[in-house]
């Protein structure tokens, strides 16, 4: 599905709790141009990963918004079908694995008239990164931020205190000159308002604070108690991902 002149969506079939609709695979490529790039070829479904290749005819490129297996599964297996290498933090997931084919702050990706430029953005986990495409005004956040709901700091892997740095960093760049016109998350539609989605994001977490604060203050002190607390509105079936976010607010809180 085109969702802009440069940004192409294919959604792999693998719904859940924690993955909304499905991950989303991005084709990336400039109007006109023969090579693309592919942002999160996603889990290792060999229907979604051929569905991706049609679609995306030459690769130059894959990258990767962070190491969860919903985002990397596939990326090695559609490598080697379109002969190309795949670009992440994580030194696992790179191909070629040697340090070129890393992503860090300020790095650029061009190909065929594309230029993407490298935010990183820790917190959801410690590799995550977004990918900026000024020509688009498009801003790939991986799990940074989420298509609908809110996104999961996965701890051990993630960590509160990069999330909220990485959201205010968001934040002001949407509100920069850069204009940012939408956002294209990892899971969930497209997001025509990213400063608002950003600030309620922020919102979001310092009111779970409070309230773990609060639940702290009352005697609640281990992090089923405090899920048990604090996310009653939230469906049991998700408590198990919000323990994950209780114990990065503890740690946090602690340090």
């Amino acid at each position: 599905m085109n969702v802009t002149e440069y940004a192409t969506l294919v959604r792999a079939d693998n719904p859940g709790l924690m993955t909304l609709d499905g991950t989303n695979t991005w084709i990336l490529r400039a109007p006109d141009a023969e090579q693309s790039v592919v942002v999160d070829p996603g889990p290792m479904l060999e229907d979604h990963l051929r569905a991706v290749l049609d679609a995306a005819g030459k690769v130059a490129v894959v990258l990767l918004t962070h190491k969860h297996p919903d985002h990397s599964e596939g990326a090695a297996w559609f490598a080697n079908q379109a002969g190309c290498g795949v670009r992440a933090v994580d030194p696992e997931f790179r191909i070629p694995t040697d340090h070129a084919h890393g992503l860090a702050e300020g790095d650029v990706i061009t190909a065929d008239g594309l230029r993407i430029e490298v935010l990183p953005t820790p917190g959801h986990t410690l590799d995550s990164v977004c990918f900026w495409l000024p020509q688009d005004g498009s801003l790939l956040t991986g799990d940074t931020v989420l298509g609908r709901g809110t996104s999961v700091v996965a701890y051990p892997d993630g960590a509160l205190g990069p999330y909220l740095d990485s959201l205010e960093r968001l934040r002001a760049f949407a509100n920069s000159p850069a204009d940012v016109l939408r956002l294209l998350p990892g899971h969930g539609p497209v997001i025509d308002d990213p400063s608002d989605v950003l600030t309620y994001y922020l919102d979001h977490r310092q009111d779970r604070l409070a309230q773990v604060r609060a639940a702290i203050a009352e005697g609640h002190t281990t992090p089923e108690s405090i899920v048990e607390h604090v996310y009653a509105d939230v469906p049991q079936s998700l408590w198990p991902a919000a323990e994950r976010s209780v114990r990065a607010q503890l740690d946090y809180l602690a340090g």
